[in-house]
């Protein structure tokens, strides 16, 4: 019966789209566990599968295979996204947006997200709130092959102490413990495969605790908001597996307390069930003012495939002028406090996630990743291969697929990437990247769209 129930599991998680026979020839392969990248690689795929990897010296590719060149290439895991919205889609005013797009999520909005990210590189996202009924309609199509998108990790509503008026679709109040055991029952019989609390230190400990205790029991993961220095004592005490976000504001860094309780949990390790996770989320804070004086991204075509024409000129009037939006008016006293607080959150040893609040106003699903990466790197002094390892190998550790995702290896999915130049000198490089393969089909090739395969 186990056999049974894992075989079904798989097929579950694989993408019914058909898949060539590939061998992948010639890049230099950086495999997502962090070690010596292997040059000359060849990647043997059979149904969707990583059959072999080796190299052009010692792999040979069987006659019927066919040859995709990587050659001048960086080949690598197929990216996460581990913090996305795709009922979002950049749009600067979130009360006209849930009012006047919240009927057209399942049929126009989350779908051109989950394009967008796809063809960014994108093979696998968390997305992190949105109405439930929708977030299963798009999991459950993207699973079947009807539409194309990342393997899909939902959360469905968020879990608040009380929603705020307008967004009861996609925000749940939590009013008991037994109102939060009975909210995270019926998610996990929808089939969530995480559990979003935020304003944990709103709600009393009882209620919170019982969030955490029946996601677990449930087999779900726990990620909270760390906006607040409570929110952040408040989950550590309840046992979150994920705080998102950089938060406290304008405060110069996190209270001395929590550096100490985070050392704390992170020395436990194993013990407490394994590593604390945290998903900074820092890139739109960052790049705030240098895209306020530059803002030609926000005319880039990309983030327009798949929405109807009044939707990209809905979204266009809401940007025009990105410097007074209301949203962002910290953000420039925010700026000069995040290099201290990714130090100290590092020193910690919390395990970093890559994410960044893909969709929220001025941040498009097909850019996102790639400028968390390269703030990462480029400014907060994170090495390009640990900064790729928190966007493949890790999350896939977290959400508990490593054995499926996460690495290029055998026996694993082929999601995989490619992009011409050495990504770790030039992590920007993955702003155009060249293939997308996901579970062995290919939609994008030599950097062009395949639209046969969407």
């Amino acid at each position: 019966m186990k056999a049974l129930v894992f075989t079904l599991s798989l097929l579950t998680f694989a993408c019914t789209v058909s898949a060539e026979n590939t061998a992948l020839v010639g890049g230099r392969l950086i495999d997502g566990y962090g070690h010596q990248p292997l040059a000359n690689s060849v990647i043997l795929i059979k149904n969707g599968v990583i059959e072999q990897v080796g190299t052009v010296a010692t792999l040979p590719v069987p006659t019927d295979y066919k040859v995709v060149s990587t050659e001048g290439m960086d080949v690598l895991p197929g990216l996460w996204e581990n913090h996305a919205h795709l009922m979002l889609n950049g749009h600067a005013d979130y009360v006209h947006w849930d009012k006047a797009y919240i009927n057209r999520l399942s049929d126009e909005i989350m779908p051109a997200s989950a394009l967008q990210l796809l063809l960014a590189g994108i093979t696998s996202a968390r997305d992190l709130g949105a109405p439930l009924q929708d977030s299963v309609n798009i999991k459950q199509r993207i699973e079947s092959g009807e539409i194309p998108g990342p393997r899909l990790f939902i959360s469905g509503p968020f879990l608040q102490h009380e929603a705020y008026p307008g967004t009861e679709a996609f925000r749940w109040s939590i009013t008991s413990v037994k109102d939060a055991q009975q909210k995270v029952d019926k998610l996990a019989k929808a089939g969530v495969d995480i559990v979003k609390l935020i304003d944990q230190d709103k709600m009393s400990l009882q209620e919170a605790q019982a969030i955490v205790d029946q996601a677990h029991k449930h087999g779900l993961k726990v990620v909270a908001h760390a906006h607040r220095p409570d929110e952040v004592r408040r989950g550590l005490a309840i046992g979150v597996d994920n705080f998102e976000h950089t938060g406290l504001t304008t405060a110069p860094g996190f209270p001395e307390d929590i550096l100490n309780l985070l050392k704390e949990r992170t020395a436990t390790g194993r013990v407490a069930g394994g590593p604390l996770f945290w998903t900074p989320t820092v890139e739109g804070l960052w790049n705030y003012e240098a895209m306020v004086n530059n803002p030609e991204h926000l005319d880039a075509n990309c983030w327009q495939r798949g929405l109807k024409p009044d939707t990209i000129a809905d979204i266009k009037q809401s940007l025009a002028e990105p410097g007074k939006l209301g949203y962002m008016q910290l953000t420039p006293l925010r700026k000069p406090t995040l290099k201290n607080k990714i130090a100290q959150l590092r020193d910690t040893g919390v395990v970093f996630l890559v994410g960044t609040d893909s969709g929220i106003p001025t941040k498009f699903h097909c850019q996102s990743t790639w400028n968390e990466l390269a703030v990462w790197v480029d400014v907060m002094g994170i090495s390009a291969m640990d900064t790729i390892r928190a966007a493949t190998y890790w999350p896939a550790v977290m959400m508990g697929v490593s054995d499926k995702v996460g690495t290029v290896s055998k026996g694993k999915y082929a999601d995989i990437i490619a992009v011409k130049g050495d990504v770790l000198r030039y992590i920007n490089r993955l702003s155009d990247v060249n293939l997308v393969m996901k579970n062995g089909v290919i939609y994008k090739q030599d950097g062009k769209v395949l639209e046969d395969e969407l």
